[in-house]
């Protein structure tokens, strides 16, 4: 897993953000797959199912499903996957992968039913969404869980830059500024913890939180 760069420059217009990203991922679709399909998640998925209150088969949202590589692994796992993607050709290549149901959505366009997952995984998406959408998304997405559902969270962190890098919009949080806006959309915390594991805490770029709605 590479570490992700940080942004420069002044926050756009919330709809070029979205634009352009979204644009850059249906152009490099195909070697976003190539080389994000063997990034070991195992720890991620696992920190999601195992805050799952109940006994599985869960409902899960995966949330940026991207191409469908978790979407699959959920899948397999006996759940019962739906993904959700900005990018057409994602949505596409996820629903032929995972066999799965793919929601096309933007993210600041969200229409999710209410109550109606027990988990969302979030790995590596949400912090492609400008800060000041990111309170509307998230209250969405506790609104779309199920009572006491959990939301899995992973995003690289940073000192709270947010910008273009290159044409894909990021926001890089740290810890304090990210509980800040989760426990406001009526999260609770359950854990976080730094990838990749094993490393020092200069070489984990990436922050990952789970969360229980109260």
């Amino acid at each position: 897993m590479s570490n992700p760069e940080k942004p420069s420059g002044s926050a756009p217009a919330l709809p070029e953000a979205t634009a352009r990203t979204l644009a850059h991922y249906e152009r490099n679709a195909a070697a976003y797959w190539s080389g994000t399909h063997d990034h070991d998640v195992s720890q991620n998925l696992a920190a999601l199912l195992n805050a799952i209150e109940g006994e599985p088969p869960y409902s899960i949202l995966d949330f940026g499903c991207g191409p469908g590589r978790d979407l699959q692994r959920l899948r397999l796992l006996g759940h019962e996957a739906v993904g959700l993607d900005g990018t057409k050709e994602f949505v596409a290549m996820a629903r032929a992968y995972s066999g799965c149901e793919v929601l096309h959505q933007d993210f600041l366009a969200l229409d999710l039913p209410a109550g109606r997952f027990d988990g969302v995984f979030a790995n590596a998406s949400l912090f492609h969404v400008p800060s000041a959408a990111l309170p509307e998304v998230l209250r969405k997405l506790h609104a779309t869980l199920k009572p006491r559902g959990v939301l899995f969270a992973s995003n690289p962190r940073g000192n709270n830059e947010e910008g273009f890098n290159g044409e894909r919009y990021g926001c890089f949080h740290d810890l304090e500024a990210w509980r800040g806006y989760v426990g406001a959309a009526g999260f609770t915390e359950i854990e976080h913890y730094y990838r990749p594991p094993g490393l020092p805490r200069d070489q984990q770029p990436w922050l990952a939180t789970v969360w229980r709605k109260s």
